[in-house]
């Protein structure tokens, strides 16, 4: 069995993905109001601060700021999962070894998690989980996707900068940022 290195940081700042056991399921999108219900709840019995986010419909993307002295990610991602799970019925796919741990098999066991950096580090993530519907082809520009916090960014900082690392001109991206859906953009390999 691998064993995996997690960093940790006392207050520390984090780059997440959490994805559903079935990746073409909608369960995120088609449940939102759960997983809302879930996050609120998972706030006030641990609370941290959510820099940014989007609800994709079979995986999240997101920032925490976790407070001073605390590093327990883990317990929140578990409180989180198990509180959106509990308003469901178990998953048809569930395995025996996720029946015995009492999984009702909608979350992958895992989550990938990133410590931040620098601002530069922020900054790319930040602009990654803005971008990340249009890359997934379920909208022609961020702000098209409605569970996404690209909304608040816009209305504190105005217009979306051009996202470095799409593999566009800097006119296109500045298009596509200004919310031109005739310029899509694509990574770079």
């Amino acid at each position: 069995m691998p064993h995996y290195v997690r960093q940790r940081r006392a207050g520390g700042t984090y780059f997440f993905t959490a994805r559903l056991a079935d990746r073409a399921s909608t369960l995120l999108y088609d449940e939102i109001h759960h997983l809302r219900d879930a996050t609120r709840l998972t706030l006030y019995q641990m609370p941290f601060r959510i820099e940014a986010i989007v609800v994709l419909p079979a995986a999240i993307h997101t920032i925490w700021t976790l407070p001073e002295g605390d590093a327990d990610y883990s317990r929140r991602w578990s409180l989180l999962k198990s509180n959106f799970s509990r308003c469901l019925p178990v998953a048809p796919t569930r395995s025996a070894a996720q029946a015995r741990k009492r999984e009702k098999g909608i979350w992958q066991s895992r989550i990938w998690e990133h410590a931040i950096r620098d601002d530069a580090d922020y900054d790319r993530h930040l602009q990654m989980i803005h971008a990340s519907p249009v890359h997934a082809g379920l909208c022609a520009k961020p702000q098209d996707w409605p569970h996404s916090s690209v909304h608040r960014y816009v209305a504190a900082h105005g217009p979306l900068p051009p996202a470095p690392g799409f593999g566009t001109t800097r006119h296109q991206a500045e298009r596509y940022a200004q919310g031109d859906t005739m310029v899509r953009p694509v990574l770079q390999s």
